[in-house]
């Protein structure tokens, strides 16, 4: 088939419907699909009605030229390395506003009011309690199980306990589960952390924020008194404002696919977190820790930059570049001040994170990756300011699911909200064997 843009005749009182004509080499047949444009981006084709006009489907492997929902949440440019939150810079977001107030904004699409701020602040803080059973649920777990393996089970498992909350139909059940799960994250989360430690889980407290109340779970012991570093709260609030949303990625995007079945949103968000587990999704920034302990000293640095550049070498610098942003990630600006920050409060005497900003000193002054925009991006600082502050690299991806719940919750209740929805039903190219007929076991060879 080839391919030509055209216009359809302008309607009285309508503005011209833009169409894209599909032509049939072979027959010589022509259809027009409706072009559709968002307020941002490219435009897009809509191929919603291409099988019933010519018996044609689309083939998209892994979707990266399909849209695959409309959305108002999140908007990047890659090219320009932009990522807005409803229209708001992601820089301006993570300098001015907290995680609960980035929250709200994805939930329900504007900056709130200073007294709607402190309701759903409120909201949020007087949910972060789990029901005193769900402890129970952690003997179940071996010790030195994967806290992501606990946290897909145990976030699930919500949906037993929160029975008030499951009618997904409902505006106010739907309002309540999206509270419950971005305040019982955090939680949860703590309580992995805890657990594997052997110690004992620590309640939240609503007198503290929300980055300062999960640094308190995972830290504060009931021996003595713990006060949050403030530094470190920051950070950790930046953190989440980063990884809140990120458009339509793969956990995401299972996230809306569990949600077209009409699941529960504890069973949704739980899908998000098995596929967040992935290590080509939510790994990368353990990943770049195992690769500056495979550098091992400054002095390797040189070496390890030359076997970045050959491409026959297996070797990669993690952490540096991004699939989606091709000239720089716009989230690694605001956590580079707050990694810089963290490592000078804290004052660490760690040969890996000395390492680590050594190369990224040396990387941004070397013509390679400065002509190629390979960067330090987002996973870069991130997997540093959490082994700074204390996390093990088993729990980098459970912090990354904890901010990202906001997102997909968010999601979920868009596309919950949409008259249209369906249930997802991705089609296939099947190249197995054509019919055949059955052979009795007799008779085969």
């Amino acid at each position: 088939m080839s391919s030509k843009s055209a216009e359809a005749k302008p309607q009285q009182n309508k503005p011209p419907q833009k169409t894209f004509t599909l032509t049939n080499d072979e027959t010589g047949e022509s259809v027009q699909l409706p072009v559709l444009e968002g307020t941002c981006g490219p435009p897009v084709i809509d191929v919603r009605k291409l099988y019933a006009q010519t018996g044609h489907f689309t083939f998209d492997p892994s979707f990266t030229s399909t849209g695959s929902c409309k959305s108002r949440l999140t908007f990047i440019d890659g090219e320009e390395g932009i990522l807005m939150h409803r229209g708001y810079d992601i820089a301006a977001l993570a300098g001015k506003s907290t995680f609960i107030e980035v929250a709200y904004l994805l939930l329900y699409g504007n900056l709130p009011p200073k007294k709607d701020l402190q309701s759903f602040n409120d909201s949020i803080t007087y949910h972060t309690m789990v029901h005193e059973q769900i402890h129970y649920f952690f003997r179940g777990f071996r010790r030195d199980a994967h806290p992501m393996a606990i946290m897909c089970g145990m976030v699930g498992g919500l949906s037993a306990f929160y029975h008030d909350s499951l009618d997904i139909w409902d505006p106010l059940q739907r309002e309540t589960s999206a509270h419950r799960l971005i305040a019982k994250m955090p939680t949860l989360a703590a309580m992995t952390y805890k657990y594997a430690l052997g110690q004992p889980f620590m309640y939240p407290r609503n007198d503290l924020s929300y980055a300062e109340n999960f640094l308190y779970m995972c830290f504060a012991v009931p021996a003595e008194p713990y006060e949050v570093n403030p530094v470190l709260a920051r950070a950790m609030d930046r953190i989440f404002i980063l990884h809140a949303d990120h458009e339509q990625n793969a956990s995401t995007s299972t996230v809306r696919l569990a949600g077209s079945s009409q699941a529960n949103p504890f069973a949704c968000v739980a899908s998000g977190i098995a596929s967040l587990w992935g290590p080509a999704h939510g790994g990368a920034n353990q990943a770049v820790l195992e690769m500056l302990e495979e550098i091992g000293s400054k002095e390797n640095i040189p070496e390890f930059l030359e076997k970045a550049k050959d491409k026959d070498d297996p070797f990669r610098l993690m952490g540096f570049g991004h699939r989606v942003y091709k000239n720089h990630d716009p989230r690694a600006t605001v956590l580079r001040e707050s990694c810089h920050e963290v490592l000078e409060d804290l004052g660490v005497n760690d040969p890996l994170l000395e390492l680590a900003m050594e190369l990224e000193r040396i990387a941004l002054e070397d013509e390679y990756f400065i002509e190629r925009k390979l960067f330090p991006n987002v996973d870069f600082y991130s997997g540093i300011i959490l082994k700074a502050m204390g996390f093990p690299d088993s729990m980098f991806t459970v912090l990354f699911a904890l901010a990202r719940t906001v997102g997909w919750v968010s999601q979920w209740k868009e596309m919950m909200e949409e008259p249209s929805l369906r249930i997802g039903r991705p089609r296939q190219l099947y190249t197995g064997p054509a019919a055949r007929p059955y052979v009795p076991i007799e008779e085969r060879e």
